[in-house]
């Protein structure tokens, strides 16, 4: 740097900590030159028109800024809450495994580079050497997005010409207008991954380097620095990091795994650590990469296995996450959450009797694991077993009492054996804990349709569109109650809100025609009645009604054309229905009708 005058590359490969401490010994060796930090804390696709802002800026002795508008073991609960056949309804808490042991249980929006804030000085002093940081952010940005796209891991990685970062095809493409323009030196801090992509990628640019500098780091300092990263592994602490923070907690990492003197024990570690951190940004593929490459050091790490397993379920890719849980308990037998979410995978399949036996697995080495009691009453549910399923959500109570969603769930069941009382109070205990629960007061309201005490109904159901004002379905189910009580204009105008945020809900249509009907509007009514058969031209019911209202109107070919159609879907049922319906007395003596009914 000393012996250097105009333009000049220098490459060094050297950790962030190494890096600060060589601009700081420079800036004290060379007094006589004017030194200047140019930080790139986000990923950008070009660096000339950056350095040109800044070269025609004030200088300050501070570091500079380029920054963009950007963009311990614990127990994963997959929880499926089932509603009544007017509404299904399924809840998930999923939750990752660190690394610990002992047995325990986003989008990215795009980004454009904006002119980096120069502080203004006293003076204007044209700068001599320029130490460029950060640019790794950019390269680390490329891998990921490759990643989403679907590339391999090793297309990524082995710095093929498949593909080429921005920033790199923009240096390959610029190096005369850097040379031609900038009497700078300037100087590239980089971990070992970025100056191989340099080398691989961008050997255009590098070429014309004045030399490459390798600080490899002291292997006490490595493992000072790695520890430093291993213990501040936190979950919590990984939700919440930015975009911004967790990239650079990412290049951090992957400058550590990078270096030369890295151990595979610590590469694992890091790796590890890599994943924890893509997963907490529910960036799952790339976490599975991370955790790929933890069992390349470390093949019996159940930690990574099961973590591959619960990204692998988010992509609903259940067969493969399935085979993962199953290592995961090849190499901890005990370890009651990787049952679990096996069971989980395997109830996403519909493969229910396993989930069971999965479930009792977890609860065999966790007895007062409560979402797994839960959900293996959900697995009993789907198999029509419900008094055993009502067992097991007793289990879930019993261990978790304000378990909400297993006091809904116990509710349906209960609503499945007809025993409405008793679930009506499992609803109101899943609302005591959970007052705004929209669906437990919904299917609330239908137990209490199904006594007979439509009045209440209306008001439960009145409370599930206050916590949800678009639930079609509690508009729906009220309109049924107000039709039952003959308030058919209010019923009217409940199904009509149904349809509002529901289209195409045959049923609603269907019912809707009803209220019309039975209001003696008959041609709305068979407008209603057309919708649903539109939605739905099987609908045997619908087809009936409209034979009913063009009765009613004295039309009889029309009405034995409707009938016909609903005969034909169900010859027993609507025949039968037909013989005694006093809406088509007025056309009971007709030939075509005798003929239809016979």
């Amino acid at each position: 740097m000393r012996r250097t005058r105009g333009f000049g590359l220098l490459f060094v490969e050297c950790s962030p900590a190494q890096g600060r401490e060589i601009v700081t010994r420079a800036k004290e060796d060379l007094p006589q030159k004017t030194i200047e930090v140019f930080s790139l804390e986000e990923p950008v696709d070009k660096l000339f028109n950056l350095i040109e802002e800044l070269q025609g800026s004030p200088t300050s002795s501070a570091s500079q800024n380029a920054n963009t508008k950007s963009r311990k073991q614990r127990d994963s609960s997959l929880t499926s809450s089932l509603q009544s056949s007017v509404n299904s309804h399924q809840s998930t808490e999923s939750e990752i495994s660190p690394r610990l042991r002992v047995s325990a249980s986003p989008h990215h929006p795009k980004t454009l580079p904006v002119t980096p804030s120069i502080p203004r000085s006293q003076q204007y002093k044209p700068i001599n050497i320029l130490f460029i940081t950060g640019l790794e952010t950019s390269l680390y940005e490329y891998e990921r997005i490759k990643r989403q796209q679907g590339w391999e891991n090793l297309e990524v990685y082995n710095y093929s010409w498949k593909g080429v970062p921005r920033i790199l095809d923009h240096l390959n493409q610029q190096r005369e207008r850097f040379r031609d323009s900038f009497d700078i030196c300037f100087v590239f801090l980089l971990p070992t991954f970025a100056i191989d992509y340099f080398i691989h990628r961008a050997p255009d640019f590098f070429d014309w380097r004045s030399g490459l500098f390798k600080f490899p780091m002291e292997k006490e300092r490595l493992q000072q620095e790695c520890q430093q990263v291993l213990a501040a592994s936190d979950i919590e602490r990984y939700t919440s990091l930015s975009p911004k923070e967790r990239r650079q907690e990412l290049t951090k990492i992957q400058a550590l795994i990078d270096e030369e003197r890295q151990t595979p024990e610590q590469k694992a570690n890091l790796y590890f650590e890599q994943g924890l951190l893509h997963h907490t940004a529910r960036e799952y593929q790339e976490a599975i990469a991370s955790y790929d490459k933890v069992l390349q050091f470390q093949p019996d790490d159940s930690y990574a296995w099961y973590n591959q397993g619960y990204a692998l379920n988010e992509l609903g890719r259940n067969e493969e996450a399935i085979a993962s849980y199953d290592k995961a308990i090849q190499f901890q037998p005990d370890y009651s959450t990787a049952w679990y979410n096996r069971g989980n995978a395997l109830r996403q399949l519909g493969r229910n009797e396993e989930a069971i036996a999965s479930y009792d697995k977890a609860i065999q080495f966790q007895p007062d694991y409560s979402t797994a009691w839960y959900n293996r009453g959900n697995a009993l549910n789907e198999l029509g077993r419900n008094e055993e399923a009502i067992a097991s959500y007793d289990k879930a109570i019993q261990f978790q009492p304000d378990y909400s969603t297993a006091w809904y769930n116990r509710g349906n069941a209960l609503d499945e054996l007809g025993r409405n009382e008793e679930a009506i109070a499992s609803y109101d205990k899943a609302i005591q804990f959970q007052p705004d629960y929209s669906t437990a007061w919904n299917n609330r309201g239908n137990a209490l349709h199904n006594l007979g005490r439509y009045e209440e109904a209306i008001a439960s159901y009145d409370k599930a569109i206050e916590f949800q004002p678009d639930d079609s379905t509690a508009w729906y189910n009220r309109g049924n109650a107000l039709n039952e009580l003959g308030r058919y204009e209010e019923a009217i105008a409940s199904y009509d809100k149904a349809i509002q945020f529901q289209p195409d809900d045959s049923a609603t249509w269907n019912n809707r025609g009803y209220a019309l009907n039975e209001l003696g509007r008959n041609e709305e009514a068979i407008a209603s009645y057309d919708k649903a058969i539109e939605l739905q031209p099987d609908y045997s019911l619908a087809w009936n009604n409209k034979a009913c209202c063009y009765a009613l109107q004295g039309k009889v070919h029309l009405a034995v054309e409707s009938l016909q159609h609903a005969i034909n879907l169900d010859p027993q049922k609507y025949r039968n229905m037909a013989k005694t319906d006093s809406d088509f007395d007025s056309i009971r003596q007709h030939p075509l009708f005798r003929e239809l009914i016979q």
